[in-house]
């Protein structure tokens, strides 16, 4: 039920952003992000948990697991909330903002660096399941998800995906999925609305043991090497953003739901 409930928000919010409609009044909405403060201003319980998001996202927070368990229903109603879209909204404008600032070379190797997981697809309907990352990862059964193809455009992204390629920057996807994964990750894009892309980067067996900050970092001097600009790079974990080659400029999507090194 939960995952058919984020299935018809999403759909709804996709055909609102692309009918025009300003992406701060959206058609549906599950949970707003209420505040944890009495009327009187007398601190309530479970408020440090705004504080710990703000750690999360700036990076100050690392090496953590699970989001802390008097947390999760704060992270579930900002993942489901209107806050979680108008935070995403603000950064991608900005990314946006960033790339019209760039005169083309005009030869096709501008390009975008785009992360799969929750920064051009949503695994919300899986989170939604398992604790918005209160509970312990599991590869498994996460893979069970990935294998489904059933994972969602992130609209805010989607829309940005769309306004890059309309002014010529092309569209690299680096992800940390498995090369096994390449066939439904690749459908999943197209049937989420990325239709195109000039390269679909997936970790290979290689990499075994290697941080993602590793990885990422060698996979964007690769680009570069054959002569890609990076004009932007986009991700919703620090270890997308972070290492060498990172690009002109990175924008960092919101995720307190899980971190990766």
């Amino acid at each position: 039920m939960a995952s058919l409930i984020l299935q018809i928000f999403f759909l709804a919010v996709t055909l609102a952003t692309s009918q025009g409609s300003p992406l701060s009044h959206y058609p549906l909405q599950m949970h707003l992000l209420r505040s944890k403060w009495g009327s009187g201003g007398h601190h309530v319980p479970g408020m440090s948990c705004l504080s710990w998001r703000l750690a999360v996202e700036t990076n100050n927070k690392i090496g953590w697991s699970t989001v802390p368990e008097e947390c999760e229903d704060y992270v579930g109603h900002y993942m489901l909330g209107s806050q979680y879209r108008e935070d995403s909204a603000v950064i991608t404008d900005e990314a946006f903002a960033h790339a019209k600032t760039f005169k083309l070379a005009g030869d096709g190797k501008d390009i975008w660096v785009f992360d799969v997981d929750e920064t051009t697809l949503s695994n919300l309907p899986y989170y939604a399941k398992h604790g918005f990352g209160a509970e312990p990862y599991n590869s498994t059964a996460f893979n069970q998800w990935v294998f489904t193809g059933e994972a969602l455009a992130l609209p805010e992204s989607l829309k940005l995906y769309r306004k890059l390629l309309s002014i010529g920057i092309k569209v690299v996807f680096l992800t940390g999925r498995s090369e096994d994964q390449r066939a439904v990750t690749s459908n999943n894009l197209k049937n989420a609305g990325y239709h195109i892309w000039e390269k679909l980067i997936l970790k290979s067996s290689s990499y075994s043991g290697k941080t993602a900050v590793f990885y990422k970092s060698s996979e964007r001097a690769k680009l570069e090497k054959k002569g890609y600009r990076i004009i932007g790079n986009i991700g919703d974990q620090w270890s997308d953003l972070l290492g060498t080659s990172v690009g002109n400029r990175t924008f960092k999507l919101p995720d307190p739901m899980y971190y990766i090194s």
